[in-house]
């Protein structure tokens, strides 16, 4: 056999084929044609819308048991009706991250009823109690997302409980999931003296118009939105806020943030630069959600938030598209809006547009009780109320008081644990559901909370400040930990003898723009700053002390929080 003995040729780089240029990976963005779905949550969704899942648990699962429910819809759509299965008991927070799904979970459910505007009727109120005292073992909390938070349901109940919420208007229809959540607003809307445009008309038209919707039941992750004349939402955490504002030539309107979000990666809303009239809206909401649907990122769910959307876009080419795309017409530029002095929180006795009077109470931590509910309706009722209003801040307010009545009020909800005029440490702390019922959670919060009001109340029962603390069992910030003045992010640490125990790392000095002088942030981070839940009390005293004695004249918590040595906040 011939060998042959022809050289051979190298490749002149010069004559190789030019390679194409790689294409850039998608970021699941449906308008963009990245329609395969990309992490397990599309998929679930992909496969079947999560509202069609009320109807099997309505004909197959109640009638079946826990036993019966498909994974998929157990862990994926189920959120779409508010349920979330409950965190079994006695599983510590170090096996949190570690357990598979179906070892951290009990057969039981964590159930949300929407209560969009926070508002509430005194027939609402007490179907919300009578189903807590008979299908939830008498718990009822009070979220930062206005919603009421049941424990203890089971899926064989899920139909009467419906049923018993649609008969007064309420509702559970995507009170979790990747759909729109509940709407924030202000819990004087209709009421306030301050307020020139009562934005309540178009809270409901969304509600009704889209919530339920197929058209919004499919987006990259969770969409909160927040609707108040009044600067008393946290609008700088949602992914889209309207504000009221009065522009020189148009008159009152509002005024349109996108962008907001905590969680493990905060970021604050943005201003479109927009004024829109109270009547569209509605259409510039759609117009919203529909950019998140279309060209939110779906390839990782940890960048699925709107938040990141903004960010990368930035609030021109998002405006621009907004207007190109969705509502083919051109907004109105329009002015900053105006805050007010001091921050509101709507505790205490208070005067309303039309004489009467409103009178906002706290829980301890946002946590009442069925009985409790009841008690409230019964007290409400006594004093000449129908109305009732929940806060984003796990507070409530009994609206439409006549004046003679407010004292005999105040002394009424105190008699059933509800103070009305309280600690400030008592109105400044909020706690997410934690360890008790979380699947997500490492540490318990709501106990914690109520441990350490008690205490501080004790120790600085007249303290003069207003200090905000927000305790979460986890990283998730759902109780806003990065915006308070003490944030409390939940995490096992090393106790005095080296074993690991439940703790928090400690965030100080964040905060909203909720008035004037105030500047949004998230405050100081400081390496290494943690401590014990048992030691968590006493920090917070001697910080508060600290505070006390080096503050200048006005300076608030966290001007001071920014301006003093680090060993002093230790």
């Amino acid at each position: 056999m011939a060998v042959s003995s022809t050289p051979a040729r190298s490749e002149d780089p010069t004559t190789r084929p030019a390679r194409a240029p790689r294409r850039p990976r998608g970021e699941g963005q449906w308008a963009l044609g990245h329609r395969e779905p990309l992490n397990p949550n599309e998929r679930i969704k992909k496969d079947d819308d999560p509202l069609n899942v009320r109807a099997r648990i309505e004909t197959i699962y109640a009638h079946r048991g826990f036993a019966s429910i498909d994974p998929q819809d157990l862990r994926g759509r189920f959120r779409w009706w508010g349920l979330y299965t409950q965190r079994k008991a006695g599983i510590d927070g170090g096996r949190t991250a570690v357990l598979e799904p179906h070892e951290l979970e009990d057969e039981f459910f964590m159930l949300r009823v929407r209560i969009d505007g926070g508002q509430l009727s005194l027939a609402q109120l007490r179907v919300i109690a009578d189903i807590s005292r008979e299908f939830a073992r008498d718990t009822a909390d009070i979220t930062d997302r206005q919603n009421i938070q049941y424990h203890w349901i089971r899926v064989e109940d899920m139909p009467e409980i419906w049923r018993r919420l649609e008969s007064v208007g309420l509702q559970t229809t995507e009170a979790c999931g990747d759909c729109p959540r509940i709407v924030l607003g202000s819990p004087v809307a209709g009421v306030a003296r301050d307020e020139l445009l009562d934005p309540t008309p178009a809270v409901d038209e969304i509600v009704a118009r889209y919530v339920g919707d197929k058209q919004f039941s499919n987006l990259p992750r969770k969409f909160k939105t927040s609707i108040s004349w009044l600067v008393d939402t946290p609008y700088e955490s949602n992914d889209i806020a309207f504000l009221g504002v009065d522009h020189p030539e148009h008159g009152p309107g509002f005024d349109v943030w996108v962008g907001g979000g905590l969680s493990t990666n905060p970021m604050l809303a943005q201003r479109l630069g927009v004024w829109v009239p109270m009547a569209e809206i509605p259409d510039v909401w759609a117009g919203v959600v529909g950019i998140f649907r279309d060209y939110g990122y779906r390839r990782l769910r940890n960048r699925a938030r709107l938040k990141f959307l903004v960010a990368d876009w930035g609030v021109e080419r998002f405006r621009e598209v907004l207007e190109k795309d969705y509502l083919g017409r051109t907004l109105l530029d329009g002015p900053a809006p105006t805050l007010p002095s001091k921050p509101i929180d709507h505790v205490g006795v208070h005067e309303q547009a039309d004489g009467r009077h409103y009178v906002g109470a706290a829980p301890v931590v946002g946590r009442v009780s069925g009985a409790q509910l009841a008690q409230l309706a019964d007290v409400v009722e006594a004093h000449g109320s129908d109305r009732v209003r929940l806060t984003p801040y796990q507070k409530l307010l009994v609206l439409d008081v006549p004046s003679e009545r407010t004292e005999s009020l105040v002394d009424a909800l105190r008699g059933i644990g509800l103070e009305a005029r309280p600690s400030a440490w008592r109105r400044g702390t909020m706690a997410c559901t934690g360890i008790e019922y979380c699947k997500l959670a490492i540490v318990e919060t709501k106990a914690r909370g109520e441990e350490l009001v008690a205490r501080l109340e004790q120790r600085l029962r007249d303290f003069d400040a207003d200090i905000s603390i927000h305790i979460n069992g986890c990283p998730n910030a759902c109780a806003r930990t990065q915006v308070a003045d003490i944030g409390l992010k939940g995490q096992l640490v090393v106790g005095p003898d080296g074993r690991q125990v439940e703790g928090f790392q400690v965030h100080l000095g964040g905060g909203l723009g909720m008035a004037q002088g105030q500047t949004a942030g998230f405050g100081r981070k400081l390496r290494g700053l943690k401590t014990t839940a048992d030691e968590l009390p006493e920090y917070v005293e001697r910080l508060a002390r600290r505070y006390l004695a080096g503050r200048s004249e006005g300076e608030t918590f966290a001007n001071w929080v920014i301006r003093v040595d680090e060993e002093e906040l230790r």
